[in-house]
């Protein structure tokens, strides 16, 4: 990679010229995307558009065939493996969320706070007020306060989303990825994911992999359309739902 591109670039997230071939098959074909700090994007796309894949080379869980991929301006995360990656402060939220079903919410926030070190030790152990205020910091910002000493087995589908959004923050990711937050939400619960995001991007920035146009619009903020592995428009939802080549490849149908 060229020193220069480091150098110059302001984006937290820098991704460009990147392709990645599957047995021939080109799920990314020269990506480019730039994500300002503080900065929240919503990604769309029809399936097989690219947008798991980019998020898999963000985090090094795929290596790229070409191209660059920079973070925060000097850290190189083609040359980097996952558990490095997340230590930098890249954040990923998977689509199925996963929770310890059997400790309470306040104990899951606990856990990824302190990175599972040691965590029966660390549920023995009692919180210092440090951890305690960082906690109940989140638990508002998750919307959870009430829920707090509940196991996790038995939140609803749209709580347990929050929770592990809430267990993503505990890490102090500069960045976090999303993917579908909002699949299988009730109404209320899709406008409360909205309101949970806003307020994290407050502080910290955030992609949004999402098929729910209602919850993007709720977002309001840029989109990028991905269409075979590349970037086929970006702008405002309006403005990319009126481009023709959106409505002829996502949202025509």
């Amino acid at each position: 990679m060229s020193t220069p591109t480091m150098r110059s670039t302001s984006a937290l997230l820098y991704v460009s010229g990147v392709t990645v071939s599957f047995d021939g098959f080109r799920a990314l074909n020269n990506l480019s995307l730039l994500i300002e700090p503080g900065e929240m994007r919503a990604i769309i796309g029809p399936n097989g558009a690219g947008k798991t894949t980019m998020m898999d080379v963000v985090t090094g869980k795929t290596r790229p065939d070409t191209g660059e991929v920079v973070f925060d301006g000097t850290a190189d995360l083609t040359k980097l493996d996952e558990a490095s990656i997340a230590t930098l402060g890249i954040g990923r939220k998977f689509q199925k969320p996963t929770v310890f079903e059997s400790h309470t919410v306040r104990d899951n926030l606990l856990l990824a706070l302190a990175g599972l070190r040691s965590w029966y030790k660390l549920l023995l152990a009692t919180p210092t007020r440090e951890e305690n205020q960082r906690l109940d910091e989140i638990l508002s910002i998750i919307r959870m306060e009430a829920q707090q000493h509940m196991p996790a087995a038995r939140l609803s589908h749209g709580q347990k989303q929050w929770l592990e959004i809430g267990m993503l923050l505990a890490q102090d990711p500069k960045l976090l990825l999303v993917d579908e937050p909002v699949a299988g939400m009730t109404d209320v619960e899709t406008e409360t994911t909205a309101q949970v995001l806003r307020e994290i991007n407050r502080t910290r920035s955030v992609v949004v992999v999402e098929h729910d146009m209602s919850f993007v619009r709720a977002l309001d903020v840029k989109v990028t359309v991905l269409h075979e592995g590349s970037m086929l428009a970006e702008g405002t939802l309006d403005q990319v739902s009126a481009d023709p080549r959106v409505v002829e490849v996502y949202l025509g149908r």
